[in-house]
């Protein structure tokens, strides 16, 4: 009778009981599961080195902006104009300006732009003894290279730069005897080149409309002619 004693339970003992435990069973993979893992693995790198490879083609981004505008925009010290700040090339800083007639020193002066004619007139000394200012409008901005003419009380004729085309029409669009031009007059009925240039040649020689009426004067202008007229015009 054999001494050893039996395993427990009675069951024969394995002797492969001494090996390695076995992986568990959802470890294990099969051939298959192994090669799409290998797959899966060398495109995440190639997609990997593509990223890296056009990165690296790419070029540089643009500089940021306070750069770009470091870089080209003009400096103001340079001379040039902040749009913003105005002072554009249309609107000149000073004005040059002729002024003739009864004045202390007629003469060409440089005066800022804006200025008006009583500061063209202060310009040159002021008026002289006779001067008719009650022509000119002496609030009126004067523009770059006219002519203000002041006129002494009598003289005859328009006053040049009174005006740019309307100095001969008062403010409510009557033609003035005294100041209107050739074409001026020539817009009133009746009135053709040859009685406009007779007004001129009456004003001139014989000194300015008293009044309206006086246009019968005028050779070549009757009644029935001065009636189509006395509403349409004036005396300044």
């Amino acid at each position: 009778m054999d001494d050893d004693p039996l395993p427990p339970h009675g069951r024969t003992p394995d002797p492969e009981d001494d090996r390695p435990a076995r992986p568990a069973g959802w470890f294990r993979a099969t051939p298959a599961e192994l090669a799409g893992l290998v797959v899966l693995l060398l495109g995440a790198l190639a997609a990997t080195g593509l990223m890296l490879w056009d990165a690296g083609r790419r070029p540089a981004g643009p500089p940021p902006a306070a750069a770009v505008g470091a870089a080209t925009s003009p400096s103001l010290e340079e001379g040039v104009v902040d749009p913003g700040t105005g002072g554009g090339a249309d609107e000149p800083a000073e004005v040059t300006v002729h002024v003739s007639g009864s004045v202390r020193a007629p003469g060409v002066v440089t005066l800022p732009a804006g200025s008006r004619v009583a500061e063209a007139i202060a310009a040159v000394g002021g008026v002289v003894t006779g001067a008719d200012v009650d022509r000119l409008n002496l609030a009126r901005v004067i523009g770059d290279g006219e002519q203000v003419h002041v006129p002494e009380v009598g003289e005859p004729g328009p006053v040049p730069g009174e005006g740019s085309g309307s100095v001969g029409f008062d403010a409510e669009g009557r033609v003035d005897l005294n100041r209107a031009t050739q074409e001026e007059l020539e817009t009133l009925p009746g009135i053709g080149p040859a009685k406009a240039a007779a007004i001129i040649t009456h004003r001139e020689t014989d000194g300015p409309f008293a009044t309206p009426g006086d246009l019968r004067a005028v050779p070549g202008i009757g009644e029935r002619t001065f009636q189509q007229l006395a509403d349409l015009v004036t005396v300044g």
